[in-house]
């Protein structure tokens, strides 16, 4: 163990050091991950996990600690369901420490590819009744089965995390609530603006349609009166896209773009994106958005891929979109003959901000799109968060 039960102030000050740490990532996914990890090392254990439930009794999120990058790939489609001993920490809401796990009837075993693990310690995240995630750990380093004190350890962390978890909900909590004030007040907006500019549009329409003396000036002055408002619309919706960008991180603003698609359930999109705002001008972040929004369209469509990854960078002086797919490839040569829509509007959308995109793909080895769009730098605010996970 890295952490001895006689030094108990240190260890407070460790665990309240990690979670303080996890709080800063923002977003629950990636607070679940930091104290996953943070656990993992606390009590020197190969594995650990960090489960959230959802309303029907199976997994919301499960991050895990210890695995390799190739261990998760080949455990896609296999992911946890809560069931087995994951499931048991969820319905009995206690402790739970085994020398040997598959030796337990609860134990539903492994899929396929799964690292082997032996010993397990899972804990419940929950303050009085309310469970707000697992803690799970497997293994620990020195080959030595979890005992009291990694029991304890584990608690006092779950007991913490528990506080961290519930303020990143109520933080999610408030800017939905911010957000349904903000749709609120766009909705004021129009209907004492535009709307009853329409209105009074109608009404002149419908008293010459009902005199039946409309002039060709009347009928003239309406159709400028209606080309106002559509100018009023288009501004009006510039000035909330640009309100929008201006306020959200870079990969807010992706992950709200794959919350718009169609995603199969087969199909995992990784995002890895600055958490902080843009170098470039909202115009540009919105323009970078539609190219990814297309380029993650065509892979969806065509690729016969089952794992997308999106990586925004920014450098000094660009900014560069990256998605990737693991599918079929195509004919580069064949694709410049005959270019499809998806691309031409990729590459059209880049040239009006100077910007380059460069293509690697070939059969069978799937496909790289890359956009590097020059920029002045307009704004950033940095907090090194980056390699947040969304599906």
């Amino acid at each position: 163990m890295s952490i001895h039960s006689h030094d108990d102030l240190a260890t407070f000050r460790e665990i309240t050091s990690a979670v303080n740490h996890a709080v800063e990532a923002g977003t629950l996914p990636e607070v679940l991950e930091r104290i996953a990890e943070a656990t993992r090392k606390l009590v020197n254990a190969r594995y650990a996990a960090l489960g959230v439930p959802d309303h029907e009794g199976s997994l919301q999120y499960f991050m895990v600690a210890g695995m390799t990058h190739d261990e998760v790939a080949n455990l896609r489609g296999h992911e946890p369901q809560g069931l087995g001993l994951l499931g048991a920490i969820m319905d009995e809401r206690h402790t739970i420490i085994l020398d040997d796990m598959k030796s337990d009837p609860r134990s539903v075993g492994f899929p396929p590819a799964h690292p082997h693990m032996t010993s397990f310690l899972g804990v419940p995240i929950q303050v009085g009744r309310q469970l707000f995630g697992m803690l799970y750990l497997s293994d620990r380093a020195d080959g030595q089965p979890f005992d009291e004190d990694d029991q304890w350890l584990v608690e006092t962390m779950a007991g913490y995390a528990a506080l961290a978890i519930s303020g990143v909900r109520i933080g999610e909590q408030q800017n939905r609530i911010n957000l349904l004030e903000e749709r609120k007040r766009i909705g004021m907006d129009l209907h004492d603006g535009i709307i009853q500019s329409l209105y009074a549009i109608g009404m002149q329409l419908e008293l010459a349609r009902l005199s039946g003396k409309a002039t060709q000036e009347d009928l003239q002055a309406s159709v400028v009166a209606l080309n106002d408002v559509i100018d009023d619309i288009r501004d009006f919706i510039m000035d909330l896209r640009a309100v929008s960008y201006s306020k959200q991180t870079v990969y807010d603003s992706l992950a709200d773009v794959i919350s718009r698609l169609h995603v199969p359930e087969q199909i995992v999109i990784d995002v890895q994106a600055p958490d902080q705002l843009a170098i470039c001008s909202p115009i540009v972040l919105e323009a970078a958005c539609q190219i990814a929004h297309e380029a993650i369209s065509n892979a969806l469509r065509h690729a016969e891929a089952d794992h997308i990854s999106v990586k925004a960078i920014q450098s000094s002086g660009i900014f560069r979109i990256e998605v990737a797919d693991n599918g079929k490839g195509f004919d580069l040569d064949r694709l410049n003959q005959h270019q499809g829509l998806g691309l031409r509007n990729i590459q059209q959308r880049a040239r009006l901000h100077n910007g380059s995109v460069r293509i690697h793909t070939a059969v069978g080895e799937g496909t790289r799109l890359t956009v590097s769009i020059p920029v002045k730098i307009h704004s950033s605010k940095e907090n090194g968060r980056v390699g947040r996970a969304a599906r």
